[in-house]
């Protein structure tokens, strides 16, 4: 009877033990949460841009003479120059406002179709945006459109192929529409590179002028335009900071 107690209390104590080594494993805190980086919008940015631009103009071209004579033409050349703006991230819709500013080099000179002796150079030497943004965040990465008013500085100049001499010149700032999208990626928490599509439209501008050869002839011309323009572009973006979160499982 003796043995039987013995070994009766030694089972149970067996018993006892084996829940308590369970449980101990059981309480045993898991490792800690790896930290991510969420890249953040938000702030003030300034930065430079360049890249191409084509600007298309028509131009209905009315002589006391030849009555009137209407012809399209394609310019396209280099543009550069920068950018600064503000963004505002919410969860991941981003907003901003940005005003950009470029210099121009879209030219074209071609002969008269109605006076082979008369040339005319049309130029555009700069561009300037102010708009609004609306875009989606995936962390560093950025998708936008953008939108807002355009305006452009051209000049025209009218000269005399035998001489040489210019006879008439203009220059005008033209205001219009724009509509765009971008791109941009932010490869540092303070550093973004980007490219952005724009399209211009600039409604129309009229001219009245007086070419004496010998004799006085009236011109006037009404010229409609817009601009094209695909640029890279930088940004220094001040104060800017990623948020670190920790990842869930």
């Amino acid at each position: 009877m003796k043995k039987f107690l013995v070994a009766a209390a030694g089972i149970a104590a067996l018993g006892w033990a084996v829940p308590a080594s369970a449980a101990d494993m059981a309480v045993k805190a898991p490792p800690p949460a790896p930290v991510v980086a969420i890249y953040n919008w938000s702030g003030f940015y300034i930065g430079a841009n360049g890249g191409w631009g084509q600007s298309h103009n028509c131009v209905d071209l009315i002589t006391d003479v030849f009555g009137t004579v209407s012809g399209c033409r394609d310019r396209s050349g280099g543009v550069v120059g920068g950018q600064l703006g503000y963004r505002w991230q919410t969860n991941q819709f981003v907003f901003g406002l940005e005003a950009q500013g470029d210099w121009a080099d879209l030219s074209n000179t071609r002969v008269s179709v109605f006076d082979p002796t008369l040339s005319t150079t049309v130029k555009t030497d700069a561009i300037g945006l102010f708009t609004g943004q609306l875009g989606w965040a995936w962390n560093a990465a950025l998708l936008y459109v953008k939108g807002g008013a355009a305006v452009t500085r051209n000049r025209l100049d009218v000269f005399d192929n035998t001489t040489g001499v210019g006879l008439f010149s203009a220059s005008n700032t033209r205001w219009g529409g724009t509509v765009g999208v971008g791109f941009e990626y932010g490869f540092a928490p303070n550093w973004s590179v980007g490219v952005e599509y724009d399209h211009l439209w600039m409604g129309h501008a009229n001219n009245d002028f007086v070419v004496v050869r010998p004799l006085a002839t009236l011109l006037g011309d009404r010229v409609s335009q817009d601009v094209d323009m695909v640029t890279v572009r930088f940004n220094y973006r001040f104060g800017g900071y990623t948020a670190p979160v920790a990842a869930r499982y």
